[in-house]
């Protein structure tokens, strides 16, 4: 299993209150939930008027993949043009093999069980 994270920096020229950048955050994560399939919250800077800072995560089978899909959300983010992207992190962590087989969550193959209870006799 492979998670990913990423932290997205934004400023929201056009606010001028509260309210208008929830509203922005808002249709931002929204319309990144919907075309990526991604979690997406705002992490930071709710009591600014234009600063946010959003978190996305999600997980998957390859490195590669799951990197794509978190790049490709951003530059997603930044071609909406509802607020300025000033900066970006994404990380990428895997999770070895042995941590399945050690809690018993994995099959001889190397499968993850869909019910390990199941292979019993």
């Amino acid at each position: 299993m492979v998670i990913g994270a990423a932290r997205v920096e934004l400023h929201v020229h056009a606010s001028q209150s509260l309210k208008q950048k929830r509203g922005v955050v808002r249709s931002i994560s929204r319309r990144v939930r919907n075309q990526f399939n991604v979690a997406i919250a705002e992490v930071e800077g709710q009591g600014t008027w234009q600063r946010a800072v959003l978190g996305l995560t999600t997980v998957g089978a390859e490195a590669p993949h799951v990197r794509g899909r978190l790049e490709r959300a951003i530059e997603f983010i930044e071609e909406t043009h509802l607020a300025e992207v000033t900066g970006q992190e994404v990380e990428v962590l895997a999770t070895p093999l042995e941590d399945y087989e050690a809690a018993g969550m994995a099959d001889e193959d190397g499968d993850e069980d869909e019910d390990p209870e199941e292979d019993e006799p």
